[in-house]
């Protein structure tokens, strides 16, 4: 049988990448580190770390078990959790990740939906790509992720289920007086002389696969990580961007923004849970959402 005490060890190496920067996250020396992580090997028979002077990286079987080790801390959370609400510790607190416009636009009207049922619970919100919201919820560190993906299947994670929320198309936005701006919607290929302003760094391949179909190749003039941002530059006349509507909202003054011609890229935001033991608060969160996007003027 596995020792979770040992999967501890190993999910603080592969968040570290290091014996010695998780000996210091767990209070143990590195040679402990080492040695819980050499009896791991030996109870599955095979390797889970590879070795090396810049520090140590998780073999596919290690991947394997750091996942698990996620998710069985995860359930060992919940049900201590769960335990000491039985014997009378009721937790009042939730715990929510989001991606910025997520939080900016579906969020707060969510949470004012929410506190009117629900008006002692107290909010912790973390503001995380996908990438790191999920793990949070897996590791229980939040009680559900608002997340989107792009083109392609939801994100899979061991112990996560995913719910949608909405389609989330992403618009074609100009400077007001551009020659396009009046028009009713864009092809994609009209806007093939451009230079592009990317407001989220996973937009580049996305952009660079719908061009292909249009036949371009898209000229990136800037890199960011804020679609406020890119609207800022948008504006003056730097060049053009796609943003998805929900982070749309606010002032648009000086912009055009259009749509573009389907089929086009679209970002499909979603809620992820645990598989097991949603907490009723949490449910009744997703809830929220789920009234707070059917409400919307979209």
């Amino acid at each position: 049988m596995i020792d979770i005490n040992r999967l501890r060890v190993l999910r603080e190496v592969a968040r570290h990448g290091s014996f010695n920067q998780a000996a210091v996250a767990l209070r143990m020396t590195a040679s402990a580190v080492s040695q819980h992580v050499a009896a791991l090997e030996r109870a599955v028979g095979a390797a889970v770390v590879e070795r090396s002077t810049r520090g140590v990286r998780l073999t596919e079987a290690g991947r394997i078990l750091a996942e698990t080790a996620d998710t069985v801390t995860a359930e060992l959370d919940r049900a201590t959790r769960d335990v000491r609400k039985l014997v009378g510790d009721t937790d009042r607190h939730l715990a929510v990740a989001t991606f910025t416009s997520g939080g900016q636009r579906l969020l707060p009207a969510a949470l004012r939906r929410f506190s009117e049922d629900h008006p002692d619970v107290l909010f912790t919100v973390m503001e995380n790509d996908t990438e790191e919201s999920l793990p949070q919820v897996s590791a229980g560190v939040a009680d559900l992720a608002i997340a989107y993906h792009l083109d392609g299947p939801p994100p899979d994670r061991p112990g996560l289920a995913w719910t949608p929320l909405l389609d989330d198309p992403l618009w074609a936005v100009l400077p007001a007086g551009h020659p396009l701006a009046d028009r009713d919607e864009i092809g994609l290929g009209e806007l093939a002389a451009e230079r592009w302003i990317l407001g989220c760094v996973e937009l580049e391949d996305i952009l660079g696969h719908h061009a292909a179909l249009a036949g371009f190749a898209p000229v990136v003039a800037c890199r960011g990580t804020d679609y406020v941002f890119a609207q800022a530059l948008v504006r003056s006349g730097i060049g053009v961007s796609l943003v998805p509507q929900v982070a749309l909202a606010g002032d648009r003054g000086g912009l055009a923004v259009v749509p573009l011609r389907q089929p086009g890229p679209v970002r499909y935001v979603g809620v992820s849970t645990p598989v097991r033991r949603v907490r009723p608060l949490a449910a009744a969160l997703l809830r929220a959402l789920q009234e707070t996007v059917a409400a919307l003027p979209m």
